[in-house]
């Protein structure tokens, strides 16, 4: 590791059931930076949280987390504390890569703490999850441009959720210095600092799908082509996009 190359570091999580009603974890690892620990399960559903054991991602660094569900596991992920994108020595862009997989009558809530992305930094994040028919997923992605008082460093997000090799989702949210013009404009983020994104996906959907619809002041509730929901909020603030998914969960899910 050289500070022209960046730190990598990769964790990985498998969850299973385990014979008695619960959810065990085969495989929990991390490395460097990525720090998982198992806390107390609430019922069948496992619960680890992502602790990050050192500041980052600089720029340059590569950071992964590689899960899967298998058949019939429930599986919580959660995170210590807020994920700060700083610069580093390296004049390349940090790249923070998220793959779930989740298997047939198994469930994941992928519920991580905010992304911040501080001044002059560079991040660019993949999320792609990969679900089979049964499946049920919550995620939630919010995004913070920009420390109380500074600008936004520059922030990348592709989400990607797919289900029986069929797209229900790919969208991409570029902001910050050399983010295409546009992307504080009336027709985005209209000047607001906080942004967050919330996928439920449910077989039930298919056969009561919820209605299109706006939430609240700031967000939008959007059936997705399947048995899946996207809620998406802009705000001034991660106090409100919080407010504003957790409202939209409590409603979905």
């Amino acid at each position: 590791m050289t500070p022209a190359a960046g730190v990598r570091a990769t964790a990985r999580i498998t969850a299973a059931p385990d014979g008695r009603g619960g959810t065990a974890l085969p495989l929990l690892t991390g490395e460097g930076p990525l720090a998982v620990r198992r806390t107390r399960a609430t019922g069948p559903e496992a619960r680890v949280l992502l602790v990050g054991a050192m500041s980052g991602p600089l720029g340059g660094d590569h950071f992964t987390v590689d899960t899967e569900v298998r058949d019939g596991a429930r599986l919580h992920i959660g995170s210590a504390a807020a994920t700060l994108a700083l610069p580093g020595q390296s004049k390349h862009p940090a790249r923070y890569d998220v793959r779930l997989t989740v298997g047939d009558d198994a469930s994941l809530r992928w519920l991580p703490e905010q992304l911040i992305s501080a001044r002059d930094s560079d991040l660019r994040v993949t999320t792609r999850a990969e679900l089979v028919p049964g499946a049920r997923l919550v995620l939630r992605e919010e995004q913070v441009l920009g420390r109380s008082g500074e600008p936004p460093g520059t922030l990348t997000s592709r989400l990607t959720v797919r289900s029986a090799g069929r797209t229900l989702l790919d969208q991409e949210l570029a902001c910050g210095p050399g983010a295409p013009g546009g992307w504080d404009g009336p027709a985005a983020l209209a000047g607001h600092r906080a942004v967050g994104q919330l996928v439920v996906v449910r077989p039930e959907f298919a056969q009561a799908m919820p209605e299109a619809g706006i939430l609240g002041e700031h967000g939008a509730i959007m059936p997705l082509a399947g048995p899946a929901v996207l809620v998406t909020v802009v705000a001034p603030d991660a106090r409100q996009v919080r407010r504003d998914l957790d409202a939209a969960l409590h409603r979905l899910a």
